[in-house]
């Protein structure tokens, strides 16, 4: 069930997300999505994080994601730093924002989803956070393969990954949830725009509609106050100016639940966690 309030920044801090809806009109919603279905067409290495095999039986590799778009197209990056994104950064955060990715996703029919993680994981912002703002470019739901999100998880640690399924994901690690904390299904509409906390626990499942995708257009932040980030990743300001962040090289410790009085709380460890991999939702 989808939780939407109409106060985007109490949603944000008590439940680590937010679901703004209509942030961007459905003509605007179509005309991205028009655009990334022509700049796919590009020549490899400029529009595709990886190379298109169309005679794959895996979907994801006939339509594989974008990476890092605002680096060589203008919509991109007019999208990376759009006004009204830079608003509710600054009103859900009290801080104005530093901007450091854009990554485009098709997801067709058939494609798998993306086991439960934390973007902390891979964004490393210290101190403070990420935020993620992520785009409906279609109708999204359970079918094709919906982001789900875990309410109240924004205050965790960076938790210590598992083995995912990779027969449901794509990717091989998960963060384990325990019974007592919900996964919750997000439906949105075309130009919809969810934000979340980087220490927010959330995924997909795999799109199992017959001949749907599931389109959507994403853009990472790091709250104000950062100072580091993972070192592959680029930092400007709202202006489209260079920042520097000093180079986290992360590792150390990382949260594991254990059972405490019948409850589960999580106890930190030393474990090094945190791996270079790219951002994948």
């Amino acid at each position: 069930m989808t939780t939407i309030t109409s106060n985007p920044k109490v949603q944000f801090l008590e439940q680590g997300y937010c679901l703004v809806k209509g942030l961007f009109s459905k003509p605007e919603a179509a005309d991205l999505l028009a655009h990334y279905m022509e700049i796919r067409h590009r020549p490899e290495g400029e529009a595709m994080a990886f190379e298109t095999q169309n005679e794959s039986s895996d979907p994801l590799t006939r339509f594989p994601r974008m990476m890092n778009m605002h680096e060589w197209d203008d919509i991109s990056l007019k999208f990376l730093l759009d006004s009204r994104i830079e608003k509710l950064l600054i009103e859900i955060t009290n801080e104005v924002p530093y901007a450091v990715q854009t990554m485009m996703y098709f997801k067709p029919a058939g494609a798998r989803g993306q086991a439960l993680h934390q973007d902390q994981f891979y964004l490393k912002v210290e101190p403070g956070t990420c935020v993620a703002a992520w785009l409906a470019l279609e109708d999204i739901d359970e079918a094709n393969g919906c982001m789900s999100v875990v309410p109240g998880s924004q205050n965790l640690p960076v938790l210590c990954t598992i083995k995912s399924d990779i027969s449901q994901s794509f990717t091989d690690v998960t963060v384990p949830v325990p019974d007592s904390m919900q996964v919750v299904p997000l439906i949105m509409e075309p130009g919809d725009v969810l934000l979340f906390n980087g220490s927010v626990i959330h995924g997909s499942g795999p799109n199992t509609s017959k001949d749907r995708f599931r389109r959507s257009l994403i853009a990472h932040y790091a709250t104000g106050d950062a100072q580091k980030i993972s070192a592959h990743y680029k930092t400007i300001d709202f202006s489209g100016k260079p920042v520097h962040l000093d180079a986290n090289p992360g590792g150390g410790k990382c949260g594991e639940w254990v059972d405490k009085d019948g409850l589960p709380v999580v106890e930190m460890i030393d474990k090094q966690v945190h791996d270079l991999r790219d951002l994948r939702d």
